[in-house]
């Protein structure tokens, strides 16, 4: 049995030294989460419509995070939440764009009319995993659509192909349920 007194004793400096280091990388970590958990749960609460399944991936994500990199940089964040989410849906299925462009409705199916909340929050539910996530990093998230490329590992022009055809879904579906709402009026 290894005795911490006398180890204490015999270098206190190190001790105290050895403790801070710890504090410090806690803080580090503390930070790291609280920077980031509240769009990794956003992400995986509009991926996945369902608050507990968004709790265990935000807590999937950190843990694989934190795995990976004792403090974690945000793309280590991100590529953790990308694989976290790719357990639980089929990231690389999708209708090509040129099938969603026949249905196309014209540019004023939506224009100059307000969009609900819920409407949209119901709408983005309603793309392919693919077109969610990626619609959800560009449009919401901010992100470009060569670094959205370098996290999912596709070719941009594939991101670019796909933030289109998961618009043209998202308009579809918000004039669709525009217009039912006009006639249930």
């Amino acid at each position: 049995m290894l005795e911490f007194e006398a180890i204490i004793h015999r270098n206190p400096v190190k001790t105290v030294a050895c403790r801070q280091v710890t504090l410090q990388e806690v803080d580090a970590q503390r930070d790291v989460y609280d920077s980031h958990r509240h769009r990794v749960f956003a992400l995986a609460f509009y991926m996945t419509g369902n608050e507990l399944e968004a709790e265990e991936i935000l807590t999937g994500t950190f843990v694989q995070a934190f795995r990976t990199e004792t403090v974690p940089q945000a793309e280590h964040v991100d590529a953790a939440l990308i694989e976290e989410l790719r357990q639980r849906f089929p990231l690389s299925e999708h209708e090509p764009a040129a099938a969603v462009i026949r249905g196309l409705i014209p540019a004023s199916g939506l224009s100059g009319q307000n969009v609900r909340r819920t409407d949209l929050e119901e709408g983005i539910q309603t793309l392919p995993a693919t077109e969610r996530l990626l619609f959800l990093l560009r449009d919401v998230e901010g992100y470009s659509p060569a670094a959205i490329s370098e996290l999912l590992k596709i070719p941009e022009s594939q991101v670019q192909r796909s933030l289109f055809s998961a618009r043209i879904r998202l308009r579809q579906t918000l004039a669709a349920a525009n217009a039912d709402r006009r006639e249930a009026a």
